[in-house]
Parts: C-alpha cells; structure tokens; sequence
C-alpha cells in the first residue's frame, strides 16, 4: 500500500510560539510545557495552542501463535477479557479514558484471526497483512472525518512484547536480549523462554531483513499492521497522535518506514521501561511526556498522558493570548 506524502505540521507556529515564551514579559518559565504546547501549536496550524477537544482512542485487539510458548505471565484467553472489560465500560483504558474526556472505539476483528508461531512459521500471509494495513487507514480516515482531532492507537493481545521485541530487534540488528523487558511481569525461566523464541523469529527473517512489509507479515499479524496503517494514514492526513506502550510505538516506527515524516505527527506518551519502545522513540525523535511505567496495554497509557497534553496546551495559549498572528 502507498501512503499519501506526510506534510511537515506548521514548524513556523512552534518556533513562534517558542521564540515568544523565551523573549516574553510575563515572567513565567514554563521549562517543557512550553516545549509541547510549541509543538500543539504546529500540529493544530494554530497561532495559539488550545487543548484537543475530542481526543478518540482507537484500540486494536488481536493473538499470536507465539503466546501457546508460555512467555506471558497472562493466560492465553487474557485479551478476550480486556475486550469484554472495554465492551462493559471498565477497565484501565476505560478509566483513563473516562478522566481524560477522551472516547474508545475497540477494534476486535483480528482477535480471532489465526497467527502462526513466528519461531517457526510465518505470523499470516502478506495478503493478509496489506489487508489489515489498508483497513487500519481506512479506521483513521473514518476517525478523522468524524470530527477527531487527536488519535491515541492503542493494543491489545497476549504476546505482543514478543511480537514488537522481534520486530524492532530485525530492523535495527539488536540482539534478542537487549531487545526484551520484562513485559507482563515475568521470571527469569520465562524471560528466557522469550528470548529463544525472539532469536528464533529474527533468524527465520534475517535473509529479507530490510523488506519492512515482508518482515511484518511474517513477524507480526492483522492487529499490529491494522495500527500501522492508521499511524500513517492519521499523519498523512494531518491528525496527531499520541503513542504510548512498546506494540503502538514499534508499529509507530514501522509507519515511518512506509510513510517517511510520520514521525512529525507523533508525541510520546510514557515510558514503559520497555527496550524496544525506548529504542523506537530514541529513532523516532521523541520524549515521553511522562514516565510511569505502565505496561497495561489497550493505550491507558496515552490516556493516561493527556491531560498532561492539554494542561500544556491550555497553560501556553493562556500566556500567548493577545499576541501577534502568524499567515498560515
């Protein structure tokens, strides 16, 4: 699939916003508050950042074959539960979402969808994977002529660390171990059950390493490329996002692969103490807005996260009201 080109967010607007807070007269040092709200700024094409009145978080359900190895320290059926929590309105990304004044719409199509162990066997076909890819853009089309003006992709499916550790690791040549946290919670037994499977993922792929979509599909799944496809078609069309957890992040990175200056769009939201997250963010050019060590996946995190956002936002525009215009 060929994304449309990703335009850069109104640079001019953030180094307004950035040159009128360091010369300012208000006598207020707003440190990196001002930082985020220059970059709201860019992102809205605005002379003034105002906070994002209808944030929706979109989040992906999906498995893998790779979770019967026994590397998570959830069951196997756990991701259906989350999904049964998020369909009855509780739940952490129900919470966070409740307190942010933000919406959820759960994607729960792939949660069926058969995966191979990625150890052994490709996770789907690539017509599988494209299939997802270009209904992940058609979500974020749909999200954003609705009215959104800031997505938050969110995941959710046992093994996904795995899957993500396996991804980035391939890409960026990192060695299996230094590729994988903790995830779940697990022991040193499991952990190490994690990185057999992660090594013996990455050798199958090693000879087509730097096809990105042939690399995904037999790595990842319709979930992983379903976000994929919404990170980069939401950036194509102009529309933020706030990325949170190591599954959105790696998918994150993968868009800027297949959609160059994606990463434009993109604020990270936490720090999950997770290697491959930090080490797509690192690649990315973003800083977690907050470091809280969420790992519970469905995008709590971001969630979580945006009242930081918009805190920043309204804080900057409250000292920037009544200065000049900036011609778009």
């Amino acid at each position: 699939m060929q994304f449309p080109p990703v335009e850069p967010p109104k640079r001019a607007h953030a180094r307004a916003v950035a040159d009128a807070l360091a010369g300012g007269t208000s006598g207020v040092a707003l440190g990196r508050l001002g930082a985020i709200g220059a970059w709201v700024a860019s992102v809205q094409g605005r002379d003034v950042p105002t906070p994002f009145l209808r944030p929706r978080a979109v989040i992906v359900a999906g498995n893998h074959g790779i979770a019967t190895r026994g590397l998570s320290a959830w069951t196997s059926d756990a991701g259906a539960a989350q999904v049964e929590q998020l369909r009855a309105g509780v739940g952490p990304a129900s919470t966070t979402a409740r307190v942010a004044g933000a919406s959820i719409r759960l994607i729960d199509d792939y949660l069926d969808t058969p995966t191979g162990a990625i150890d052994v066997e490709p996770a789907v076909s690539q017509d599988v994977w494209d299939a997802a890819l270009a209904a992940g853009a058609e979500i974020a089309d749909s999200e954003i002529d609705g009215g959104a003006d800031l997505l938050i992709p969110g995941d959710i499916g046992v093994g996904n660390t795995t899957v993500a550790a396996a991804v980035y690791g391939t890409f960026t040549r990192t060695e299996p171990a230094k590729a994988i946290g903790r995830g779940s919670g697990i022991n040193d037994e499991v952990w190490k059950i994690k990185v057999a499977a992660i090594r013996d993922a990455m050798f199958r792929v090693r000879r087509f390493r730097d096809d990105t979509e042939r690399v995904c599909a037999e790595l990842t799944g319709p979930d992983f490329a379903c976000l994929v496809g919404f990170i980069a078609q939401a950036a194509a069309r102009r529309t933020p996002l706030l990325i949170d957890g190591v599954y959105p992040a790696v998918a994150a990175y993968v868009a800027e692969r297949l959609a160059p200056d994606t990463k434009d769009w993109l604020m990270a939201a936490q720090e999950a103490n997770e290697p491959a997250q930090a080490g797509c963010f690192e690649a990315l050019g973003l800083r977690p807005l907050q470091h809280l060590d969420m790992k519970t996946g469905q995008g709590a995190g971001a969630l979580a996260a945006l009242p930081q956002l918009n805190l920043a936002a309204e804080m900057v525009g409250e000292v920037l009201a009544g200065g000049s215009s900036i011609s778009d």
